[in-house]
């Protein structure tokens, strides 16, 4: 069958975006819980609570809890419930020596491969670390974070850096969560993602690995300001 004429191609309405699936929405609202620490770390709890408190389903509420174990934010013990995992100092340090290497290539990727729609989106995510930063919204924040994880790793297109991406960030967002009141500055570090968001979307992959690695010095030196540690 011929082509359609590049005009009438080009005449059709885009797709409207898919809506986000009740795994999804369940994922998404449990790990704020978590990151958040209104689940706590150590707590326990149930397929059947959070489904209750969420108003979703069973079924969506095991697929997201199974990823958030993968993601080493929840323990399932079979017969016994979950468990919110503990936070550990040594592991987040341990898992920033992976982040350095994995996020700095994934921050050069997307500024050499992000489609001009994604680099739109990272304009308008740079603008939004600025807002959470002026107003000093941490949860804002959090949320613009892990819009700009996800957008990073799509725009990438890698889909083994994207694996191991995944894997990384809730906890990092959580470890920060908990400490950043005592040992950061939360406004210059919305302004430091701010800066890699707006090198991708310049397509400035040099400046995207330096601010990425400015960044990542902040976090180190966050991490070890939060207790005394001997390597």
């Amino acid at each position: 069958m011929p082509s359609k004429p590049a005009k009438e191609r080009r005449s059709q309405p885009a797709l409207a975006p898919t809506a986000p699936s009740l795994t999804d929405r369940a994922y998404g609202e449990l790990e704020e819980l978590i990151v958040t620490l209104r689940l706590k770390p150590g707590s326990a709890v149930s397929e059947a609570e959070l489904s209750q408190r969420l108003d979703i389903g069973r079924t969506p509420i095991r697929e997201a809890l199974q990823r958030l174990a993968r993601e080493r934010l929840v323990t399932i013990l079979p017969r016994r419930g979950i468990i919110v995992s503990e936070i550990n100092v040594k592991g987040q340090l341990r898992l920033l020596e992976v982040r350095r290497e994995v996020e700095r290539l994934v921050a050069r990727s997307a500024a050499r491969r992000a489609t001009p729609e994604e680099r739109e989106r990272f304009a308008g995510i740079a603008r939004d670390f600025v807002k959470s930063a002026r107003g000093n919204d941490e949860v804002a924040f959090i949320r613009v974070d892990r819009e700009f994880n996800e957008l990073s790793a799509e725009a990438a297109h890698n889909e083994f850096a994207a694996g191991a991406m995944g894997l990384m960030h809730a906890l990092s967002r959580r470890f920060w969560y908990l400490h950043y009141k005592q040992a950061a500055d939360m406004p210059q570090t919305a302004k430091l993602h701010a800066d890699i968001a707006r090198a991708i979307a310049g397509g400035d992959e040099a400046a995207a690995a330096a601010a990425m690695d400015r960044l990542l010095d902040n976090i180190e030196a966050f991490t070890r300001a939060t207790v005394s540690t001997d390597f």
